[in-house]
C-alpha cells in the first residue's frame, strides 16, 4: 500500500520534514558546487592543453626555419669559398698574351687553390690505382686480367671517388684487376 503524503500535524513533524528539504536542496547545492568546480578544473586542463599544443606548433615551425636557415647560409658559405676561384678562371680566361707555361701554370694554381677550398670543407679523395676494390665506395664499370697487381685491386681510375667524413659524395668510378 501506498502511502499518502498528509499535511503534518504536529510541530515536530513540520520542522522535520523542513529539514529533509534542506539536506535535499544542500545536496543539490553541493553537487552543483562540485560540478562546477570540475567544469572549472576540466576548462583549465583543456586551456593548458591547447597552450601546449600552440607551443610544440611554434617550436616545429621555428625549428622548421632554423634547419633551412641553416642550409642557406651553409650553400651561401660554400658559393662564397668558390668565388675567388671563378675569379682566377675568369682573369686566366682573359689573359691572351701570356705563353702557354704561364696558362698551364695558372691553370694548376687554381687547381690548387680548388682543392684547399675541398680540403678545408673537410671532402676527401680517394680511388688510387693499387688500391683495394670496395663495392661499398667503388663503382666497377670494368674488369681486366693483370698479373702485377693481386685479387680485387683497383687497376685504373676513370673518376676519383670524394666523401664526407663518413658520407659518400660521390663513388669512385675504377676498372677492377683479377676478380
Amino acid at each position: 500500500m501506498k502511502k499518502e503524503k498528509t499535511n503534518p500535524e504536529t510541530p515536530d513533524e513540520v520542522k522535520t520534514e523542513a529539514k529533509a528539504e534542506e539536506k535535499t536542496k544542500s545536496k543539490e547545492k553541493k553537487s552543483g558546487g562540485e560540478a562546477e568546480k570540475l567544469q572549472k578544473a576540466l576548462d583549465e586542463k583543456n586551456e593548458q592543453f591547447l597552450r601546449l599544443c600552440a607551443e610544440y606548433d611554434n617550436f616545429r615551425k621555428r625549428s622548421q626555419k632554423e634547419k633551412q636557415d641553416a642550409y642557406s647560409n651553409s650553400k651561401a658559405d660554400v658559393v662564397k669559398d668558390l668565388l675567388p676561384v671563378i675569379d682566377n678562371f675568369g682573369r686566366a680566361a682573359e689573359n691572351t698574351d701570356g705563353s702557354f707555361e704561364d696558362y698551364r701554370k695558372g691553370i694548376e694554381l687554381i687547381f690548387n687553390q680548388f682543392l684547399d677550398i675541398i680540403k678545408k670543407l673537410g671532402v676527401e679523395a680517394y680511388g688510387e690505382r693499387g688500391d683495394e676494390f670496395d663495392p661499398n665506395i667503388h663503382n666497377a664499370v670494368m674488369t681486366v686480367e693483370d698479373e702485377e697487381l693481386g685479387e680485387n685491386v683497383i687497376a685504373e681510375v676513370f673518376t676519383k671517388g670524394y666523401r664526407l667524413g663518413d658520407k659518400i659524395v660521390r663513388e669512385a668510378v675504377v676498372k677492377v684487376a683479377n676478380t
